[in-house]
């Protein structure tokens, strides 16, 4: 048997607190209960409670630290040449208990044992059990007093459009375990946003089921460019849509719309549709269409003529501001 102190890892000058903390450890480390397939764990727990049982008794801790009893407590005999601990001719102590681990849990047995643990131990053993310990004689832990050991997360991804985006609902999503399962899209969802679901990843033998990460990207759009929860658009129009103005569609995430352009619009004007853009936590956000004035692709001799005579009975210089 090592020394008790060298088994509850506490130096000789320990306190009785920093001693039953040290045991509380290595009692919930090592019991049989939760080392099922460790056939070592019953002989650990067997020496930590063994040392406890000396260190835990203020009284044999003096004896020990005296020299007066050995590691497993019993009485060292050095008066006597040839006389073996625990009596004369070789008999044993019949005080003394050992400690065996059986069907029916933590026992001490052995001539003239007194039926059980000291109370340091069993107070101890049903402190750590919730008050469930079942006898004197006998100790068990519940199952729940050892956390199950955690899961694997597994990753995802997948890809929704800005109408996606904008209508909500849920989205389809094929899991590395082999789930296949609908994902809400919340309101004002980011690119690259994370979305956890609990309990949906690997489980591990004995223990949880860990989560999966679904990690969302928006596709890009043909002509709808994302602004938070607004959305821009670049509206082409013609050269006389421009200047004699005139209602034009416009598309949306709803549908097409009318919009009416004043006469003498120039480019690079923003008009904006109201809660025509993305939903967020406040309501929806707008389209923000921007004119962009388009020539015909081919040359037009009446149009380059109209220009011509504009140029010189009403010249104007758009650029005046700039230096």
């Amino acid at each position: 048997m090592r020394d008790p102190y060298e088994v509850l890892g506490v130096p000789r000058g320990a306190a009785a607190g920093q001693i039953k903390s040290a045991f509380r450890k290595l009692a919930k480390k090592h019991h049989p209960d939760a080392n099922k397939d460790d056939p070592k764990a019953s002989e650990r727990f067997a020496e930590a409670n063994t040392a406890y049982e000396i260190l835990g008794d203020e009284k044999k801790r003096k004896q020990f630290d005296a020299g007066e009893i050995d590691a497993e407590g019993k009485p060292r005999f050095t008066g006597f040449e040839g006389a073996h601990p625990g009596g004369f001719g070789g008999g044993s102590d019949p005080h003394f208990e050992t400690f065996t681990w059986g069907p029916q849990g933590a026992q001490r047995a052995g001539e003239g044992a007194r039926g059980g643990f000291g109370g340091g131990i069993d107070e101890i053993l049903k402190e750590m059990m919730g008050g469930r310990a079942r006898s004197r004689r006998q100790t068990h832990f519940e199952p729940e007093e050892f956390e199950a050991a955690p899961g694997q997360d597994v990753a995802a991804t997948t890809t929704i459009s800005l109408s996606d985006l904008a209508h909500g609902g849920s989205r389809r999503v094929q899991l590395p375990t082999g789930k296949e399962l609908d994902i809400k899209i919340p309101a004002g969802l980011s690119d690259g946003q994370q979305i956890r679901l609990k309990g949906q990843g690997f489980a591990v033998a004995g223990g949880l089921s860990g989560d999966a990460i679904v990690t969302v990207h928006i596709a890009k759009h043909p002509y709808f460019e994302r602004d938070g929860s607004s959305i821009r658009l670049e509206l082409p129009i013609t050269i006389y849509e421009a200047i004699l103005g005139g209602k034009v569609r416009v598309p949306t995430l709803d549908g097409a719309v009318e919009l009416a352009i004043p006469a003498n619009t120039s480019g690079g004007r923003t008009f904006r549709l109201k809660g025509k853009g993305l939903p967020d936590k406040q309501g929806k956000g707008d389209l923000l269409a921007t004119v962009r004035i388009v020539l015909p692709e081919e040359a037009d001799a009446e149009l380059e003529e109209l220009m011509q005579k504009l140029r010189e009975s009403a010249p104007y210089d758009p650029r005046k501001g700039l230096s």
